[in-house]
């Protein structure tokens, strides 16, 4: 009888709420949003400006870079809790390697990129990287960290290995968001509007497309289908296929967008960096509205909380095709594959423009 009381009580009590952190850089403070009602259910102060988060290899904590504080903040994903804090110069973007074995900090304010041990977090090497070392991404081998120099206007390749520069090329006045996608880089130039698509073998910069000044970030989407980018200036937000590289939709949302993350549902959120506020928009209605959060929102994660899924969901954004951190293997046994639907079409949404 007890036991099927218990059973009753876990199968009828309500599943917990997915959270979005978003991080909120003119305030120093992190937002934890519930996802379900959309409502910021706890604001956590931090040292000084949080800029950039990332998942750690085992998908069991979430590291947020406060730059002007001059550490690292642990967090529980599940919960929000802090669970430690670490001394590190100036991290303002920063990704774990695809086998885990390095963490990369760019450092915007100290013209310097850093080297970690992911386990222990320590410095293995520093590169002085002027000027503005701003965003990173890596090859899908781990062998090779690409830095965006957003003063200098340029790509720096950081052989891991061997701890050297290969190779620094020009592409475009401050490039930003950096991407590995399908063999290539693909780089957003907050001075111009486009994002420019880099061959690391051959170094050779073309156009990839067109968005609108201040072109930013882009992100893939869970399914591999579709790119998202962003542009601050004229305040735009693009679905981008993935093979051709093509404008499907675009979006005019007022308020900068700036950095991406996805549900487990596909559902987008966008940090609103102007208006202090997050969009969350569904890719596939077009349907979209904002939650209040704090003075320029920057980075943006998305937690899942439901079974046989968990931070580590975010490894799966696709696969070795694109990504900041774009990951060979499958990720950790037990994690269950994010849905998608490969047969669904693109729709033409109210509201957006081609």
């Amino acid at each position: 009888m007890w036991r099927a009381f218990c059973l009753f009580l876990l199968l009828a009590a309500p599943a917990r709420a997915d959270l979005v952190f978003v991080l909120n850089s003119g305030e120093a403070t992190i937002s934890v949003i519930d996802a379900a009602t959309r409502t910021e259910i706890r604001r956590q102060p931090v040292l000084r400006e949080v800029h950039h988060l990332v998942v750690t290899p085992d998908g069991s904590q979430l590291v947020v870079g406060d730059s002007g504080g001059n550490e690292l903040i642990f967090l529980d994903p599940a919960t929000g809790q802090v669970l430690r804090r670490e001394r590190v110069s100036n991290p303002y973007h920063l990704e774990f390697s695809p086998d885990g074995r390095f963490l990369v900090v760019a450092s915007l304010r100290r013209d310097q990129v850093d080297i970690y041990d992911a386990a222990t977090l320590a410095l293995l090497h520093r590169f002085r990287q002027p000027d503005k070392p701003s965003h990173v991404a890596f090859s899908p081998d781990s062998r090779w960290a690409y830095v965006t120099l957003q003063g200098s206007g340029q790509v720096a390749a950081v052989d891991l290995e061997a701890r050297a520069t290969a190779w620094v090329q020009d592409v475009g006045p401050e490039p930003a968001g950096i991407i590995w996608h399908r063999g290539q880089l693909l780089v957003g130039l907050m001075g111009r509007e486009e994002f420019v698509a880099l061959d690391p073998r051959t170094r050779e910069v073309r156009t990839a497309f067109r968005l609108g000044r201040g072109a930013h970030t882009i992100f893939p989407a869970p399914d591999g289908r579709s790119l998202w980018a962003t542009s601050r200036v004229d305040s735009r937000l693009a679905e981008v296929d993935a093979a051709t590289l093509e404008v499907r939709r675009v979006f005019e949302i007022p308020g900068g967008p700036d950095c991406i993350a996805f549900d487990a549902e596909g559902r987008l959120y966008a940090t609103l960096r102007w208006v202090g506020r997050l969009l969350v928009l569904d890719p596939r209605t077009g349907e979209h509205s904002t939650i209040r959060v704090g003075r320029s929102p920057h980075g943006v994660f998305a937690m899942p909380r439901r079974e046989g899924l968990g931070a580590a969901f975010a490894f799966q954004l696709p696969g070795a095709a694109s990504g900041s951190r774009p990951m060979r293997e499958a990720p950790p046994r037990g994690l269950a594959a994010v849905p998608t639907d490969p047969a669904l079409p693109v729709q033409p949404v109210a509201g957006a423009r081609r």
